[in-house]
C-alpha cells in the first residue's frame, strides 16, 4: 500500500485527467490509486447520465488535492496506526515515530468539518474529516493494532481490512459474554487456587495473561465452525498446566495429582518429565456443539523447539487421516515474546510454511507477550520493533492487542482463525500482557523490574477489569454472575484436590493412534537377532526393474542413463545390486504394501554425492520424474523433498511427522553427517529423550553421510561417539553399515518390529558406487538385518591370532589389505550395529576365535567414534583400540596428511 505523497505534489489537473483514465478503464491506472478512485461510487451512483452510462470526465467541484491528502490519511492508519495502539495494558508505549498528525499530511484542524469522498473508502460514505479520522482511531489504534502493509496480495489486504474497518465494531453477543467471562473465569481462578494450595512450587503461571484462555477457545470455536476436524498447539511453560486443564480437559484431579507427587509414572519407560512439560489429546464440544481432536505437544525447556515438531506432526495427520485437506486441521503454536525473538528455529519453520514439502495450510501463532524473557526487558532481548517482526518475512499479518481487553483478543482471536481458512496462510495474534510473579513462583521479579513489578502489583487481573467493563456497559448482571462463577468454581477444584472424581472427557482413537496402541515397548531380547525383512526374488527383481524404466517421451541426462544402464548390467552379470538401488528398493518395497514413505534433507532427491536418483530430470524440459511412483495403480506415492537449508527445523519436521504415524517410515538425510549437530537441539531433547521423557516412540531414521577420505574437519565426521553417549535404555538404534542388502534390511526393519525406535545410520559417502558394498539378490531374498558380519576369508578360526573389530569404511581398507597379503591369522569382524550392542553374537564370535587378541579399530581419533562407548559396555572382551590420536578437530585438512594417518592406523592394526 503506497502513501501517494508523490502526487500531492502533481498539478489538480494531472490527478483529474488520472481519474478520467480510471472511468475510461480502470486496469489502466496504478492498482493503489485504482483503490482510491473506486471510493468514489458517487461519480457512478449519482452522476449518471439518463442513458443509464458512466460520466466519462470527474464531477466538479472535488478538491482533488485535500481528497488525495485524506487517502493518504487512511492508508497512514493503515500502515502505521499499530504504531500508536493502546496495547500495552501496564506501561505508555514507545515513540516509534508514527507521523500520523494531520500536518504530516497536508490537512489541520480548519479541514475538520469538511466532507470527503474518500470517506468512502473506509465504509463511511462522504463523511467529515472529524468523523474519518475517529473512526480510524477507533479501528487502527485503540486495543487492537494490526500490521499488514508489507502484504502484496491484494485479497488479503481487502479482506483484513474491511473485517478491521467494517466488521471489528459489531457487538457481540450475550451469550459470547458469557462464555468469556466464564474463560476468564477459568483461567483467573486456577492459577489462583494453585498459588494458594502450592506454595513456591514452578507452575509458569498465566497470571497476568488469562485472557489467553477465552482467545485459544474462540479459535477452537470458530475453527470448528470452519471445517476443522483437528487442532495441534505447541505451546512451552508459560501457561501451559491452564491450557491443559481449561482449553484441553485435562482433569484436575491429574494435574493436582501430579503436584502432589502421586501420579502414576510408568517406571518401564524410564524417569517421565515435570509437569508443565507434558503433552496431551483430548476431544472436545464446542460452544457451538461441534467436536474437535485436541493435541498438545510434549516440548522440552528448549522454548520453541517443538515448532516444527507441531507442524510435522500436522502435515503426517493430514497427509494420512485428511487426504492432504488442510482445512481439517489446524496447528497453533504459542510462543513468548523473549523466544519468538530470540529463537532462530521460528524462522526456519516460517520459511518452511509454504514450501511444497513442508506446507499445512497456514499456521496461527499466539504470542503470549509478557513483556519480559526470565529477568531480561524487552530493550535487551530484540533490535526490532515487535517481537513477531518475523512475520513480515512470509507477509504474515499480526494483530497487536491489550491483553486486559477480552473482547478484543476474542475478536482478534475470530479474525485470525477465519483469515488461516480462507487464506490457508500464517498469521500471528501477539497479546501485550504482563507477567504476575518472576520467571517462576519462587523468583523475585523486583530485584530487575522494580518499577514494573509496582505496577504489576497494583494491576487488576483481566476477569476483574472484563466484569467491571461489563458493569460500566449496561450488564448489570455480570457482577453477580462473576462471583457465583468465582464460588462455583472454587468449589469444584477443592472438591477435585480432595479425591471426589471429575470424569475424563471421552476420548474416540484415530485410526494412526490405535496403530500406536498396537505396538509394545521394546526388550533387550527383541535386539539379540533381527525379524525377518526378506521379499520374494520375483518382487525384487520385478521392483529393481521398474525402478530402472522412465516414459519413452521422457530423456533422462546422459550422464544419469549411463549411470542407469550399469546398474542394470550389474544385476545381469554379477547378479548384484547396487547401494542406492538396495535402498531405493527398500522404500518401494514399503510403498507397494501399502506404507507411507517420506525422506527430505538437502539435495535428497539426487542425493549429496549424486548417487540416489530418486527424481530424475528431463534434460529438454526440466520435468521431473519420481522412480518410486509407477509399480502399481494403487501404491503411495514416494514423498520426497529436497529441503530449505536447515537442520534444525527439517529435523523437527520429519520427527513430528514421524510422531503422528507408526506406519509411514520418515527419513531425514544430513548432507554431510556433520551438520547434523546443526539440530542437536532435537536430537537431544526429542529423538534421544522422547520415549523416555513423554512415553511416545518414534522411528525416524537419520541418514548421516560419515567417513574419513581426507575432505576435512566439515566433511569427515557424524560425531558417532555423541550418539553412543546419549545411548542407554535401548533408546536408540546406531548403524555403520557396508552392504547394501544390510542397508535394506535396516530401512524396513523399522517398520517390521512391534516398537518404534529411531534409527541413526552412519552412511558412506566414497563407497557408495564401489563394487564391494553391492550385494547378491540372494541377500535381499532371506533372513534380514545382520547385526555383526563374520570375516568369510579368515576360514580356519583355529590360525586366527588377531581379530580387528571394526565398523563401517575403514572395514574395506582393512580388508583389501589382508586379502593382498593373504593375512590368513587376522579376521576382520564387522560390528553393523553398534547400539543397541549385540552382545551375544559377540561372545559367540570371541567364543570362535579363543586364541586371538581383539582390536578395536577405528579411524576417528581416540576421543571419537566408538571406542569410549565400547570401553565403557563392552566388558565381556578383553581388547585393545587402535585409532588416530585424540584430537580437538575431527579431521584434518590437508589431504597428504590423511593419507598418512590412515596408512598408519592400517599398517598398527596388522603389525602391532
Amino acid at each position: 500500500m503506497k502513501d501517494f505523497s508523490y502526487i500531492t505534489n502533481s498539478h489538480p489537473a494531472y490527478i483529474e485527467g488520472l481519474y478520467n483514465d480510471f472511468v475510461k478503464d480502470p486496469a489502466s491506472v496504478d492498482p493503489d490509486l485504482r483503490k482510491f478512485f473506486e471510493g468514489f461510487d458517487f461519480a457512478v451512483s449519482n452522476g449518471l447520465s439518463t442513458n443509464g452510462k458512466a460520466p466519462t470526465t470527474a464531477p466538479a467541484g472535488i478538491d482533488w488535492m485535500k481528497e488525495i491528502r485524506v487517502y493518504r490519511l487512511i492508508l497512514g492508519y493503515r500502515n502505521k496506526g499499530h504504531l500508536l495502539a493502546k496495547t500495552n495494558p501496564i506501561r505508555t508505549r514507545k515513540d516509534r515515530g508514527a507521523n500520523l498528525d494531520l500536518s504530516f499530511f497536508g490537512l489541520s484542524d480548519a479541514d475538520m468539518d469538511t466532507v470527503y469522498q474518500a470517506g468512502n473508502l473506509i465504509g463511511l460514505g462522504a463523511a467529515s474529516l472529524k468523523d474519518i479520522l475517529a473512526h480510524l482511531q477507533k479501528t487502527y489504534s485503540t486495543h487492537v493494532g494490526i500490521e499488514f502493509k508489507y502484504i502484496s496480495d491484494q485479497a488479503k489486504i481487502d479482506w483484513l481490512t474491511t473485517e478491521m474497518e467494517k466488521n471489528f465494531s459489531t457487538p457481540i453477543s450475550l451469550d459470547q459474554k458469557k462464555r468469556i467471562l466464564e474463560k476468564l473465569n477459568q483461567g483467573v481462578m486456577f492459577e489462583k487456587f494453585l498459588h494458594t494450595k502450592y506454595i513456591g512450587q514452578k507452575r509458569f503461571s498465566l497470571e497476568g495473561g488469562e485472557t489467553t484462555i477465552a482467545a485459544l477457545d474462540a479459535i477452537i470455536n470458530v475453527a470448528a465452525n470452519n471445517d476443522v476436524q483437528e487442532v495441534v498447539i505447541g505451546m512451552a511453560h508459560r501457561g501451559r498446566l491452564n491450557v491443559l486443564a481449561n482449553v484441553m480437559g485435562k482433569t484436575y484431579e491429574q494435574i493436582f495429582s501430579e503436584f502432589e507427587g502421586t501420579a502414576t509414572m510408568d517406571q518401564t519407560m524410564g524417569s517421565g518429565d515435570v509437569k508443565y512439560h507434558m503433552g496431551y489429546g483430548s476431544e472436545v464440544q464446542t460452544a457451538d456443539n461441534k467436536t474437535v481432536h485436541l493435541k498438545l505437544m510434549p516440548n522440552p525447556s528448549h522454548l520453541e523447539a517443538v515448532d516444527p515438531v507441531v507442524v510435522g506432526f500436522a502435515r503426517a495427520k493430514a497427509d494420512v487421516l485428511y487426504k492432504s485437506d488442510f482445512d481439517r486441521i489446524l496447528p497453533i503454536l504459542i510462543h513468548g515474546d523473549a523466544s519468538v525473538a530470540g529463537q532462530g528455529i521460528v524462522y526456519e519453520v516460517l520459511q518452511m510454511s509454504n514450501l511444497r514439502g513442508y506446507y499445512t495450510g497456514g499456521t496461527i501463532h499466539f504470542v503470549i507477550n509478557n513483556q519480559i524473557g526470565f529477568t531480561t526487558d524487552f530493550d535487551d532481548a530484540r533490535s526490532a520493533d515487535y517481537c513477531t517482526s518475523v512475520a513480515a518475512m512470509v507477509q504474515a499479518p499480526v494483530l497487536h492487542v491489550n491483553g486486559d481487553d477480552a473482547e478484543a483478543a476474542v475478536k482478534c482471536a475470530e479474525i485470525a482463525t477465519r483469515y488461516r481458512q480462507e487464506f490457508n496462510s500464517d498469521i500471528f495474534i501477539d497479546m501485550v500482557c504482563y507477567r504476575k510473579h518472576g520467571h517462576n513462583e519462587g523468583d523475585d521479579p523486583k530485584y530487575t523490574q522494580p518499577q514494573l513489578y509496582a505496577l504489576i502489583d497494583k494491576h487488576q487481573n483481566p476477569r476483574e477489569i472484563y466484569t467491571q467493563y461489563l458493569i460500566e456497559n449496561g450488564e448489570a448482571d455480570a457482577q453477580a454472575l462473576a462471583k457465583e462463577m468465582e464460588k462455583k468454581f472454587w468449589a469444584d477444584l477443592q472438591e477435585r484436590l480432595d479425591e471426589i472424581k471429575q470424569n475424563p472427557l471421552p476420548y474416540k482413537y484415530q485410526q494412526p493412534e490405535l496403530a500406536w496402541k498396537s505396538l509394545r515397548k521394546a526388550k533387550e531380547e527383541d535386539f539379540d537377532v533381527s525379524p525377518s525383512t526378506a521379499i520374494t526374488e520375483e518382487e525384487a527383481r520385478k521392483l529393481f526393474g521398474d525402478l530402472m524404466k522412465w516414459p519413452s517421451d521422457f530423456q533422462p541426462l546422459k550422464k544419469v542413463e549411463k549411470l542407469i544402464q550399469e546398474k542394470i548390467k550389474v544385476l545381469e552379470t554379477d547378479q548384484k545390486i547396487d547401494w542406492a538401488t538396495a535402498e531405493l528398493m527398500a522404500y518401494s518395497s514399503l510403498l507397494v504394501a501399502g506404507n507411507i514413505v517420506r525422506m527430505s534433507g538437502q539435495d535428497v532427491q539426487r542425493g549429496t554425492f549424486s548417487h540416489r536418483h530418486a527424481i530424475l530430470r528431463d534434460e529438454n524440459t526440466n520435468k521431473g520424474y519420481n522412480r518410486l511412483n509407477h509399480f502399481k495403480e494403487d501404491q503411495e506415492k514416494f514423498r520426497i523433498y529436497n529441503s530449505l537449508l536447515s537442520e534444525y527445523g527439517v529435523l523437527g519436521f520429519e520427527y513430528g511427522y514421524a510422531m503422528a504415524n507408526p506406519n509411514a517410515l520418515v527419513i531425514w538425510e544430513a548432507q554431510f553427517g556433520d551438520f547434523s549437530n546443526g539440530a542437536q537441539t532435537m536430537i537431544d531433547q526429542f529423538i534421544a529423550a522422547g520415549e523416555q521423557k513423554w512415553q511416545r516412540q518414534n522411528g525416524v531414521v537419520m541418514l548421516l553421510p560419515h567417513g574419513y577420505e581426507g575432505q576435512g574437519p566439515e566433511h569427515s565426521s557424524a560425531r558417532l561417539e555423541r550418539f553412543l553417549q546419549m545411548c542407554a535404555e535401548l533408546n536408540l538404534v546406531v548403524t555403520n553399515i557396508t552392504t547394501a542388502a544390510n542397508l535394506f534390511h535396516a530401512l524396513r526393519r523399522q517398520l517390521a518390529w512391534s516398537f518404534r525406535k529411531p534409527l541413526i545410520n552412519f552412511s558412506p559417502k566414497a563407497n557408495l558406487r564401489n563394487p564391494v558394498t553391492f550385494s547378491h539378490i540372494n541377500d535381499f531374498t532371506r533372513g534380514g538385518f545382520k547385526e555383526v558380519i563374520d570375516d568369510a576369508f579368515a576360514d580356519d578360526a583355529a590360525q586366527v591370532k588377531k581379530v580387528l573389530l571394526c565398523s563401517g569404511k575403514l572395514y574395506f581398507e582393512l580388508a583389501e589389505k589382508q586379502q593382498k597379503e593373504n593375512r590368513k591369522d587376522i579376521a576382520i569382524v564387522r560390528l553393523e550395529q553398534i547400539y543397541p550392542l549385540p552382545q551375544k553374537q559377540l561372545d559367540v564370535l570371541h567364543k570362535k576365535y579363543s586364541k586371538a587378541t581383539w582390536f578395536w579399530t577405528q579411524e576417528e581419533p581416540l576421543n571419537m567414534g566408538a571406542a569410549s562407548f565400547l570401553t565403557m559396555n563392552l566388558k565381556s572382551i578383553n581388547f585393545g583400540v587402535i585409532s588416530r590420536n585424540a584430537s580437538a578437530s575431527t579431521a584434518t585438512g590437508y589431504h597428504k596428511v590423511h593419507g598418512q594417518e590412515q596408512a598408519e592406523i592400517i599398517e598398527t592394526a596388522f603389525n602391532i
